[in-house]
């Protein structure tokens, strides 16, 4: 199937943005019916969530609670940077932007929207020669030059994959995540996905332990939940709600809970590197 270059603008004020999360407005909103899955949903400026595609970068206010900071807002920054959104102002508790130079111009390449009405995207900066609504073949080349992909090879995003990505870009933000770890680059400087790390309270993930956010966000519901953390208890809740994953290394379907392993100390860790699993819808 080929995917959809939509032309537009990126906003920023009033909202509460992060590393893998903006709004845009589509030059000619009709091309949003053009798009698979659910329908876009809009909000009364006629802006669209975007999800960034294949990357998730470190939470600032999931629950009110957030990641290592040094890496959550690092990843916010950069991209604001790199789509030449200039002058931030957040206010007082950081949780929301102010003011910016935002409404900038560029481009998103997209082709479905996931169950939350949100078009599933890879985000350009600027203008270019594709037209407004052009039908492409998304290759490597062009993903390349993507905020997505450069955000992975910076180590400011993690890579997290779902069914409907294709392999070849799989394949392609896999090998940039490779590349970033090796050299140790932003996150992958602490990363503790795959390392058992103890969780005392809420502070082992929001101020101490860098993971994978989708790692974080399991463990900081259940503890909002239950007011500690007992790793085998944690992992029977995740049980009563079953994800779906590839285990692409071993080619084996099975659920998150089994993905994490415990030690005899009650520590934790995820038994697969990141790029190496497939979330099923």
């Amino acid at each position: 199937m080929s995917f959809k270059v939509i032309k537009g603008t990126f906003h920023i004020v009033g909202y509460s943005p992060d590393g893998d999360s903006i709004r845009f407005k589509a030059d000619n909103p009709d091309h949003w019916q053009s798009l698979g899955g659910g329908k876009v949903r809009l909000n009364a400026k006629q802006y669209a969530q975007l999800r960034i595609e294949a990357i998730d970068t470190l939470e600032t206010h999931y629950k009110s609670q957030h990641q290592p900071k040094k890496y959550a807002e690092a990843a916010t920054a950069y991209l604001f940077k790199q789509l030449g959104i200039r002058n931030v102002v957040w206010n007082a508790s950081g949780s929301k932007v102010s003011a910016a130079d935002d409404g900038v111009s560029g481009y998103i390449i997209s082709r479905t929207a996931e169950r939350y009405g949100r078009p599933v995207s890879f985000v350009f900066s600027g203008k270019n020669k594709l037209n407004d609504g052009e039908e492409i073949f998304l290759d490597k080349k062009i993903a390349r030059k993507s905020v997505n992909y450069k955000m992975l090879t910076k180590g400011l995003a993690y890579p997290t994959f779902y069914d409907g990505m294709f392999y070849d870009l799989r394949e392609l933000f896999a090998a940039g995540t490779k590349k970033a770890r090796k050299g140790k680059t932003g996150v992958w400087k602490a990363d503790k996905t795959n390392s058992y790390f103890a969780v005392d309270g809420l502070e082992s993930v929001t101020d101490q332990h860098v993971m994978l956010p989708k790692l974080f966000r399991r463990i900081t519901a259940y503890i909002k939940e239950t007011g500690s953390f007992d790793a085998n208890d944690f992992i029977q809740q995740l049980e009563k709600k079953p994800e779906k994953v590839l285990a692409l290394s071993i080619l084996h379907f099975t659920h998150f809970d089994n993905l994490i392993a415990v030690n005899s100390k009650g520590k934790i860790k995820l038994r697969h590197k990141p790029e190496n699993l497939v979330f099923l819808g």
